[in-house]
């Protein structure tokens, strides 16, 4: 990859909020979704933390508890495609804060639940609420932010949920120690929703009244409607190559934890710690891992390359989770599973590539079917590896083929995903994006 005088792309770097919408006001908005993100996975990762005492209190069994852990994905994973409908047609100021509302009451009620139906119910709610956060937040960098510029924010506001589970570690069971699961739950959705507060007073009103709109265009030729079953290449090389991604990421979030607890002999207090630091990582390098491409993209260096290769250093740096599995080192085996949390590198650039191959008034459901894909790693993830280990009766095999099959996510973007650019990538597209 070389550096070029001029970026290759398909259309020029313009910024879109060049009309009425300050950078302070955007990074506002920005901050404001890396928050919602932390509370997203607080809200939805306190559940494990709490179940041991749940099922004492309720009597329930691992069916039961297996059931409960998956209720939250049903809704969640469903909800992707029609949340990115609404995303790009409706206002964004008023459905991410009307979700927000939706999974923080979610839940708080959680915690004054009774029975066992009750806990899914709310799960399931949960996950409706939840479902906006990534295409809503991809949604809004993508009419915030012009192209040379999105990595950082994209990166920046998705590794909430990464700092979310650090935070949910440290925080979540000293609360469930001192005042029990019930007002932890209580507690945690009552917080979530101050939130809504600055997120009213700093939403840019332009954008809450045009956002959901698509613009004009300078081209005189109507582009055919958005139809669900249109098959487009870069929307099924994404999608596939998330797929590789999240079903990594879930391997690390699910099973990380019992691997160091079971088969590296560290306490239940170090398995958490050591488990937290992987995650650190992989948040401190999303947000890096899309300003250098947006740096070196602004010298000018190849968009697609750059954002491509960028992947690729990210997406290798998951095979440190092979060796991590074989050496009969514990402490060398932590290692190299914090240096796999470099894989965070890849994460923003995926973001990227999703919203400079949609067209603008497309970007929220272009997200919907890529979070679809993933979530589809996410539940085989857990699955399939829980079977590897009864099966070897060693984690060896789980933790080979999950970085196995992110490495080979790059066949997707490197030859499915095509160079760069939407239709809509014109100046004058641009400039009424938000007039």
């Amino acid at each position: 990859m070389e550096p070029t005088k001029k970026a290759r792309s398909s259309a020029p770097y313009i910024p879109v909020p060049s009309v009425g919408v300050s950078n302070t006001r955007r990074w506002v908005v920005m901050w404001l979704l890396f928050i919602a993100s932390i509370i997203n996975y607080l809200d939805r990762t306190t559940i494990s933390f709490a179940l041991p005492l749940i099922s004492h209190e309720l009597y329930l069994g691992p069916e039961a508890k297996g059931v409960l852990l998956s209720a939250f994905f049903w809704s969640y994973t469903l909800m992707q495609i029609p949340i990115g409908i609404m995303a790009d047609r409706v206002n964004l100021l008023w459905v991410y804060a009307g979700a927000f509302a939706l999974w923080s009451v979610a839940q708080g009620l959680t915690g004054l639940a009774g029975t066992l139906m009750v806990l899914i119910l709310l799960r399931v709610l949960l996950g409706f609420g939840e479902s906006i956060y990534l295409p809503g937040g991809t949604k809004i960098v993508s009419v915030l932010f012009g192209r040379a510029e999105r990595g950082l924010p994209s990166g920046f506001f998705d590794s909430g949920t990464r700092f979310g589970l650090v935070l949910g570690g440290i925080c979540i069971p000293w609360m469930l120690v001192r005042y029990g699961w019930r007002d932890a739950f209580v507690f945690i959705g009552i917080l979530g929703l101050i939130w809504l507060v600055p997120w009213f007073a700093a939403f840019p009103s332009k954008l809450a009244k045009r956002a959901g709109k698509p613009a004009q265009r300078a081209i005189p030729q109507a582009r055919p409607r958005f139809r669900l079953a249109h098959f487009d290449r870069n929307l099924l090389g994404v999608c596939l190559g998330f797929f590789c991604f999240d079903y990594f990421w879930y391997l690390m979030l699910t099973w990380l934890p019992d691997y160091l607890y079971e088969a590296r002999h560290l306490s239940i207090i170090k398995a958490g710690l050591f488990s937290a630091m992987p995650y650190a990582v992989f948040g401190v390098c999303q947000p890096l891992g899309g300003w250098i491409a947006d740096r070196l993209i602004s010298r000018g260096w190849d968009e697609t390359r750059t954002r491509k290769t960028m992947i690729t250093i990210g997406f290798t740096f998951g095979l440190l989770m092979i060796p991590a599995a074989i050496t009969q080192s514990a402490s060398v085996a932590v290692g190299l599973i914090v240096g796999a949390g470099l894989v965070g590198l890849s994460t923003a650039n995926q973001l990227v590539i999703l919203q400079t191959c949609a067209p603008h008034d497309e970007v929220g459901v272009w997200t919907g079917f890529l979070n679809f894909a993933g979530n589809i790693g996410g539940v085989a993830a857990p699955l399939i590896t829980g079977f590897l280990i009864a099966w070897t009766g060693s984690f060896v095999a789980g933790f080979v083929l999950g970085p196995l099959l992110l490495v080979s996510g790059l066949l997707a973007y490197w030859f499915i995903v095509g160079r760069l650019g939407s239709p809509q990538d014109s100046p004058a597209a641009l400039s009424t994006e938000l007039s």
